[in-house]
């Protein structure tokens, strides 16, 4: 399974959180009504969607008030296995 957008994932995020909006470039700190036991059921989401990349919580361990999902899905597909070349 592909990895989703980065708008897709700002989606979910949204929707786990109950915030009004996400963006892709909002920093995630600055967003009201998201914590970190919003990104924590976002990621144990994605992990069940997702089984094929190796994402942990890791993904948040450098969140500083500039961390957007932007640079976490950039994270992400770095983790994403590539197909193998023939």
């Amino acid at each position: 399974m592909a990895l989703p957008t980065v708008e897709e994932l700002a989606q979910q995020l949204a929707v786990v959180s109950g915030a009004t909006e996400v963006t892709p470039d909002a920093p995630i700190q600055h967003i009201a009504d998201v914590d970190s036991l919003d990104l924590m059921e976002w990621l144990y989401n994605f992990q069940n969607q997702h089984p094929d990349i190796p994402a942990d919580e890791s993904l948040f361990a450098d969140l500083d008030d500039t961390t957007t999902m932007r640079d976490v899905h950039a994270r992400l597909l770095d983790l994403t296995p590539q197909p193998a070349e023939r």
